[in-house]
């Protein structure tokens, strides 16, 4: 499993540990990914923390990580999440970036072969309200930006029928949990889990 790329420092590795605890509970735990299980018992998960605090040196790594990936071998690296701890904390802010984000990706000449896919603390969908339940399958402990491999959703995607009906089905899965229930999930207490599909998370 992939470390940061800059010099690990406790920070970091807290970061990274936090991180690895929400793909855990959430991502996989809850199903909210069918396609994340298989990669991340692999260890083709490549974790990168950003030390940047500005939108132009997000930039600069998102650069750097988007071309590692696409030269990298997939069955070392299937997909990278570069994590800012100490950017874009508005999700206004987040969102801009991601505008950008998908310019750099295409000028690169990397659609079709890569995809940014995004997570955020404060992650509201459109039409929502900030404390919705249904925006917390999105929200990660920090901003997140999740690049990955074109091939492999379409490879996971085949392999599993209702791909289609993901956001359907994690919206309901939030809502069955609602707010103190993905509080003690999130915290690791033992409960009943409420129906998330496929309870092991395989795709």
């Amino acid at each position: 499993m992939s470390s940061a790329t800059h010099s690990a420092s406790p920070s970091d590795d807290a970061v990274i540990a936090a991180t690895r605890h929400w793909l855990e509970r959430a991502v996989i735990g809850l199903n909210l990914c069918p396609f994340a299980k298989s990669v991340y018992v692999k260890e083709q998960v490549r974790y990168v923390v950003s030390p940047v605090t500005g939108a132009p040196d997000v930039m600069d790594d998102l650069e750097r990580e988007l071309r590692l990936l696409a030269d990298a071998d997939p069955a070392q690296v299937d997909t990278t999440l570069l994590i800012l701890p100490h950017a874009v904390a508005d999700f206004l802010d987040f969102n801009d970036l991601l505008y950008f984000a998908e310019r750099l990706l295409a000028s690169l000449g990397l659609e079709g072969t890569l995809q940014i896919a995004s997570f955020h603390p404060r992650y509201q969908f459109a039409g929502t309200e900030p404390d919705d339940i249904e925006n917390y399958t999105n929200r990660a402990p920090y901003p997140i930006l999740h690049l990955l491999r074109e091939d492999s959703i379409a490879r996971a995607a085949a392999a599993f029928p209702d791909a289609a009906d993901i956001y359907e089905r994690n919206q309901a899965v939030m809502r069955r949990l609602g707010h103190d229930g993905w509080q003690r999930w999130m915290a690791g207490e033992d409960e009943p889990k409420p129906d998330s599909g496929s309870a092991d998370g395989t795709a």
